[in-house]
């Protein structure tokens, strides 16, 4: 340990000021009883160091801003003429400001697997970008296969010159890196962009789903890649802050009630969805961006048309749509 002597400027307990060179360690406070010294210290500028102390003197050592040192050394006579024996029992390091602030949890969680908990740092992004001026949508997907982008282009039911293109990777680094450039070259460059279309999100988790991994990335995946499942119909929404206000309970109740029209269309293979969080990623401030999919189109507008009686939508949402409905004419293989 190094060693730096320091001056005491004022040796009572309360105040403290030392200093060191020319720079002052602020005015703090020192504790102290009869077996033990506690000295906190607030360095103003670059690292200190504290070493032993005793009543009427005190060395710095350490490597950080804010430090608390409970100390022992031999017994030292005060200038007051008291013996103390100050004990070097625990050195803590505290941090100011940010480095005493423990960083948020960011993993997705789910329900027990095998009796344990569990999570992941992995999910699914997926974007959709929607174009009109297309003669060969087919072509589009060629394209994209041949540029290593992952997805599916569907035909725009409601232009005949219209398209959107569904790109999946959990890497988002990918829709700068691969995407972006596959959409301005070959049979793309002549396309017109729709922006009131864009949708951009990521997978997320409830925290009771039975297998995490399968409902971050591979569900949503079968999903959309599924050549047997090739109408969407694709929407953004938000909800309003009314919402965020109602407890845990009542909301679960809410989208509980959500669900299970859900889970009764996708029992009977008429619609299954992916849903996406887009908080912080949507151009609008929505909240999540829903895919509905399946076999047939009817189903995919029927399931909505069923959500619209539920709390959540006739209550609780603030936006809704614009709803992009087309046919895969291409899609990734599994």
């Amino acid at each position: 340990m190094r060693h730096h002597s320091i001056d005491v400027i004022n040796p009572e307990a309360n105040p403290l000021e030392v200093k060191r060179g020319d720079r002052t360690v602020e005015r703090e406070r020192l504790v102290n009883d009869s077996s033990e010294l506690v000295f906190i210290l607030r360095a103003s500028q670059q690292r200190h160091e504290i070493g032993e102390f005793g009543a009427g003197g005190l060395a710095v050592f350490g490597r950080h801003v804010g430090l608390i040192v409970d100390g022992a050394a031999p017994p030292r006579q005060s200038r007051r003429g008291d013996s103390r024996e100050p004990r070097l029992i625990e050195l803590k390091v505290m941090g100011k400001g940010r480095e005493r602030i423990e960083p948020p949890d960011l993993s997705e969680r789910g329900g027990l697997k095998d009796g344990q908990p569990q999570r992941s740092d992995t999910r699914l992004f997926v974007q959709l970008l929607a174009f009109g001026g297309c003669g060969d949508a087919a072509g589009v997907g060629r394209h994209l296969e041949a540029s290593g982008v992952e997805g599916v282009v569907y035909e725009d039911v409601n232009d005949p010159l219209g398209i959107a293109v569904v790109a999946l990777s959990p890497d988002p680094n990918v829709f700068v890196d691969r995407v972006r450039p596959a959409l301005v070259s070959g049979p793309c460059k002549t396309l017109t962009r729709k922006p009131e279309y864009t949708m951009f999100g990521r997978t997320y988790a409830l925290g009771y789903e039975p297998d995490l991994e399968d409902t971050l990335v591979a569900r949503p995946r079968r999903t959309m890649l599924n050549r047997d499942w090739r109408w969407g119909v694709w929407y953004p929404l938000r909800r309003s802050g009314r919402f965020a206000q109602l407890s845990d309970q009542e909301q679960r109740t809410i989208l509980s009630e959500h669900g299970a029209i859900g889970m009764a269309y996708g029992a009977a293979d008429y619609a299954h969805d992916v849903r996406l969080a887009c908080h912080g990623l949507d151009r609008d401030d929505n909240d999540f961006v829903i895919g509905l999919i399946g076999k047939e189109l009817f189903p995919l507008s029927a399931v909505v048309q069923s959500m619209r009686k539920t709390q959540q939508t006739s209550l609780y949402l603030d936006r809704l749509g614009p709803f992009f409905v087309g046919r895969a004419v291409w899609q990734s293989p599994l």
